[in-house]
């Protein structure tokens, strides 16, 4: 417990370059009626916006992108005919990019604690919206807040818990979680996010080294299960309202498809042992919003999931 102490100190100061001292406010984030219980919002550490989301991010060519290895891990889409590549080097220091594919907003997001990667439609009706971090967490997940109605809103559950558009779902849209390499292969006319953000971090640096190997977790979560290492990659999907999780682990035993159906509906599962990456599409090959992550952050937000196992 004291190392994870120490740990989470060292993490956040690395972060944010300062030590906070938090009010009984919750970073000025008003609680009442959230959708999740309040005292299970911790504070993560820094105070709002003390790491700092991308506004407005710069790209360069693929060929420009020398600061990246071929091992190097990335969160891509291919949107409107764009196809972007956000390493992570970058999102462990920012964890937010508010992005523009053509006319649409995109907000992509990774939080660190939980190795969860998604990508949202950041428009509700007409209004287009831009997120910020809030410094709090819930299940040991970002809690991201939107500038326009200072809502708070769950990363994994893609939903506002707090606010004026409490109870609103961002529609998810498909994201990759795979090797530099990989991306690049299939996509050499991409764009990367560009190392010029405007902040002096040290992006060569892993703030969160080794994390991903422990077995401990830094925060409280709801749920636990013991059925998988907790930091173990798995593959997440829901669909009308029915969760199932893919191990690699188990992915590995396979021969890299596998064909299922969730909520009565055929789904394929299609995994690269080589790149340690997984994505799910639809009976008529189109990607799905699936989301790869640690066992233990998609078990929290999904005690009922159902799991492929191979027999």
């Amino acid at each position: 417990m004291r190392k994870n102490c120490l740990r989470l100190l060292f993490v956040f100061i690395f972060l944010t370059g300062s030590v906070h001292v938090f009010a009984t406010s919750k970073n000025g984030f008003n609680l009442d009626g959230a959708l999740i219980p309040a005292d299970e919002i911790h504070f993560g550490g820094p105070p709002k916006d003390g790491i700092p989301s991308l506004d407005n991010p710069k790209f360069v060519p693929a060929q420009q992108a020398r600061f990246l290895q071929p091992n190097d891990r990335v969160l891509a889409l291919q949107r409107n005919g764009i196809a972007k590549a956000y390493p992570l080097r970058i999102l462990n220091w920012h964890e937010i990019v508010n992005d523009q594919f053509g006319d649409e907003s995109i907000v992509i997001v990774y939080c660190p604690l939980c190795g969860s990667g998604t990508a949202s439609k950041a428009q509700i009706a007409d209004q287009s919206l831009q997120f910020g971090v809030s410094g709090l967490l819930y299940n040991s997940d970002v809690l991201m807040f939107d500038r326009e109605t200072q809502s708070l809103w769950s990363q994994i559950k893609a939903r506002a818990v707090t606010g004026p558009l409490k109870g609103t779902l961002l529609p998810g849209v498909a994201v990759t979680h795979t090797s530099w390499a990989d991306w690049l292969s299939r996509h050499p006319d991409t764009l990367v996010l560009s190392l010029e953000t405007g902040f002096n971090r040290n992006y060569l640096a892993n703030p969160y080294e080794g994390y991903e190997k422990e077995s401990s977790i830094m925060f409280p979560v709801r749920f636990r299960s013991e059925g998988y290492h907790p930091k173990e990659q798995v593959l997440g999907l829901v669909l009308d309202g029915k969760a199932k999780a893919y191990p690699f682990v188990e992915l590995a035993k396979t021969s890299g498809e596998v064909n299922d159906e969730l909520a009565g509906q055929p789904i394929q599962v299609r995994y690269n042992p080589t790149h340690q990456s997984a994505e799910v599409f639809d009976a008529s090959g189109h990607a799905l919003p699936g989301v790869a992550l640690f066992w233990f952050a998609w078990y929290a937000f999904h005690p009922e999931t159902a799991v492929y196992r191979v027999e």
